[in-house]
């Protein structure tokens, strides 16, 4: 009874990420000793002040639904966190609370997107951000970017790429999965040749903010002419070590968060109350407070630098932020190793899997098809094994 399902869902591809650590746990159950490098979890628990919250807010018995835009509490401390941290003014009324990041992007992408329009998604971006655009039965069209550049886009590049059909376009800084942050001064470059196109829409992914080794990160709403069309997403999960509490935001203009609080009321409804209730804790707690993950993850990125830059095909650059290494590969493609054909990155992604047993996300998953994503937000201990492991069966 397959052909009985929609085309909607027929047309959405598994998430690469996903599948990989779904086919990871796999073998592991079967007994394989898998080191997974596919998921961008912090290997961190949530601080014990987020954790104490969350047990206040059950102590207190809050289990009632929620408001679907989120407690008034929780968006005025969001409010205030936009102003601490990225120079927005934002209003209670311009912010709405989601099931995380990812449907606070979908419920964007829902109410903005017709059948048909375009939307730009500077390559390499995360691998949810094509699936969205094709859910709303729009166009996704790639600017892609090389590891000679950083991982960066140009104007000239945005210019090019621009068709009356252009809808909307997902910047994604610090990005997932190549580590690359905008300045700004190469955002502001970018809103110049946006200026000229008044009809298109900024989706700001701000997600791992925090999670930089030096380089602040610059909210693309904070430029003027930007503001009233752009919106800014982020969320708990990655610098507070809360993936699993679910907890996402945006802050936009009004028009565009009344219609995202329509959609997700028909959809989820408010998002857990437990979790808002840690969540007004941690948004309010100083990014210092979780700075020690952050001096972590830079470790473990300088660690698996210099490891990986011991094997010969691995094209590198120095990633600002995230925890992410996306070294291009392509060096490898053409070559047999361990009787098995490298054609790709998926190949290459299949051949760590199956005869270094540890697990990386292909590229091609994420606009970049000469790439693999390898996380480091596992244990050293891990790191150092996973990339011995890797060297062996590539030499």
């Amino acid at each position: 009874m397959s052909n009985a399902l929609s085309n909607r869902i027929n047309s959405l591809p598994v998430s690469q990420t996903l599948a990989m650590a779904a086919k990871a746990r796999e073998l592991k159950a079967e007994g394989r000793d898998i080191i997974s490098l596919s998921l961008g979890e912090p290997d961190f628990n949530t601080p014990d002040f987020i954790k104490d919250a969350a047990i206040e807010a059950i102590n207190q018995n809050y289990n009632a639904y929620t408001p679907v835009d989120g407690y008034v509490e929780l968006k005025e401390a969001i409010c205030e966190k936009f102003k601490r941290d990225n120079n927005l003014t934002y209003a209670p009324n311009q912010v709405v609370v989601s099931t995380g990041a990812k449907q606070s992007i979908a419920n964007v992408a829902q109410v903005l997107l017709n059948p048909g329009d375009e939307v730009l998604l500077p390559a390499p971006y995360w691998v949810s951000y094509s699936a969205i655009a094709t859910l709303c039965e729009a166009k996704f069209t790639e600017i892609p970017s090389s590891i000679e550049n950083d991982f960066k886009i140009t104007p000239e590049q945005l210019e090019a790429a621009i068709s009356p059909k252009t809808k909307m376009i997902f910047f994604n800084s610090p990005n997932n999965p190549s580590g690359t942050i905008y300045s700004e001064e190469e955002y502001r470059a970018l809103a110049k040749v946006l200026e000229k196109h008044p009809d298109i829409y900024i989706l700001s992914d701000e997600i791992y903010e925090h999670i930089n080794y030096g380089t602040k990160p610059f909210s693309f709403a904070a430029i003027e002419s930007m503001y009233d069309r752009t919106i800014t997403v982020n969320g708990l999960a990655k610098a507070f070590a809360m993936t699993g509490w679910r907890i996402g935001y945006i802050g936009a203009p009004e028009w565009i968060a009344k219609a995202c609080t329509k959609m997700q009321g028909q959809i989820t409804s408010g998002t857990n109350c437990i979790a808002q209730r840690a969540a007004i804790t941690a948004v309010k707690a100083s990014p210092e407070k979780v700075q020690y993950m952050v001096d972590e993850f830079k470790n473990r990125r300088d660690l698996v630098l210099q490891l990986l830059g011991e094997i010969d095909g691995f094209k590198l650059n120095v990633p600002e932020g995230a925890f992410y290494i996306f070294p291009d590969i392509s060096d490898f493609f053409g070559k047999t190793i361990r009787g098995k054909e490298i054609k790709d990155a998926n190949d290459f992604s299949m051949l760590l899997l199956e005869e270094a047993n540890v697990a990386t996300v292909t590229g091609e998953a994420f606009g970049a098809p000469n790439c693999v994503r390898l996380s480091y937000a596992a244990s050293e201990l891990q790191l150092r094994e996973a990339i011995k492991r890797i060297k062996e069966v590539l030499s």
